[in-house]
């Protein structure tokens, strides 16, 4: 009879305790946000992931009334922001502008202080952006397929640009090569911005940037489409084929961008963002600033996200295997 009573005691305290937590969580929620928001971008100033985080923050601090800042902490593809706010104070206020590169290609090249899966609470995805090729203006070629045909003719006389060693630039570059049977240098920048205008000065001839990343040069004239590395082509180039319509399959890189935040954060704060975050992304403004770039608002709950994660980096592991791609 004792021991029916220390257990039925047990049992009581225990959703004393869990009734305590949440209402602690949900007063928390009804209190959030009391004070300026972070999110933190792992690129430098001026890259897709920057605009695109400054778009929803200027969106969020209407919606929520409190300021919503960025801040760039660039490095390592991305692992440094990671690492910075995997360690943060799980409450909301500091925010990960993840990508391809943090929660996708870095836990399958990199030794990791965070876990692209464990260490965060997704919020909800963002947005995608095809991969494109794309050439310098004065490259003999017009597509895709005769780019593989001049790169066959003199073999490592060209060389491609990306934002770093172990980017989606990098990986879909190699997988280029991989699949066509061609030979190009690698030339690794630090940032997608210096390596776009290496490109467009000559230095480097051939890059393999998201749509979202090269449209301004498209648009301007200063470098030229070859193909769509994804499943269709895009609205806003319609004239530009996708590589598997020029007889290149199996090169389908979809950049994406989603929103994190510390693991442990309370599942009704991330609520409050979710549903904060996508009411900013379906916002027409918001919509029309970000596919006038190139990329697609493609937003989700928090569990979509997380299984979503869980796959990426399933994919791209098969990816730096076959094409045997290192950091080192």
């Amino acid at each position: 009879m004792m021991a029916l009573k220390k257990l039925l005691s047990k049992k009581c305290l225990m959703i004393i305790l869990i009734t305590l937590c949440s209402s602690l969580n949900t007063a928390q929620a009804d209190n959030f946000p009391a004070k300026t928001i972070t999110i933190v971008v792992p690129t430098a100033p001026g890259g897709a992931n920057d605009a695109m985080a400054r778009i929803i923050a200027q969106g969020l601090s209407q919606k929520l009334g409190q300021s919503v800042i960025v801040e760039n902490r660039a490095g390592a593809n991305g692992a440094i922001a990671s690492e910075f706010v995997a360690r943060a104070t799980p409450d909301g206020y500091t925010l990960m502008f993840g990508y391809i590169g943090t929660h996708g290609i870095n836990p399958v090249l990199q030794k990791l202080r965070y876990d692209p899966v464990k260490s965060f609470e997704p919020i909800s995805m963002v947005a995608t952006s095809p991969t494109l090729v794309v050439a310098n203006m004065n490259l003999p070629v017009k597509n895709a397929k005769e780019l593989v045909t001049l790169l066959k003719s003199e073999p490592g006389k060209y060389s491609y640009a990306s934002a770093g060693k172990g980017t989606a630039p990098h990986l879909t570059g190699e997988l280029f090569k991989l699949n066509t049977g061609t030979e190009m240098l690698h030339v690794p920048y630090k940032g997608s911005s210096p390596a776009i205008l290496d490109t467009i000065g000559g230095t480097t001839q051939v890059m393999f940037p998201s749509l979202f990343t090269a449209f301004p040069q498209i648009k301007g004239g200063k470098l030229k489409a070859l193909g769509i590395a994804g499943k269709k082509r895009s609205p806003v180039l319609p004239d530009v084929p996708t590589l598997a319509e020029q007889g290149i399959p199996n090169i389908d890189v979809d950049q994406w961008y989603a929103m994190f935040a510390p693991a442990g954060t309370p599942k009704p704060i991330i609520q409050v963002l979710n549903k904060s975050l996508i009411a900013v992304l379906n916002e027409k403004t918001n919509e029309q600033k970000i596919e006038e770039q190139g990329a697609s608002v493609d937003t989700s709950t928090p569990e979509e996200l997380h299984e979503f994660v869980k796959k990426e980096a399933i994919r791209w592991k098969k990816v730096v295997d076959a094409a045997k791609i290192t950091v080192d």
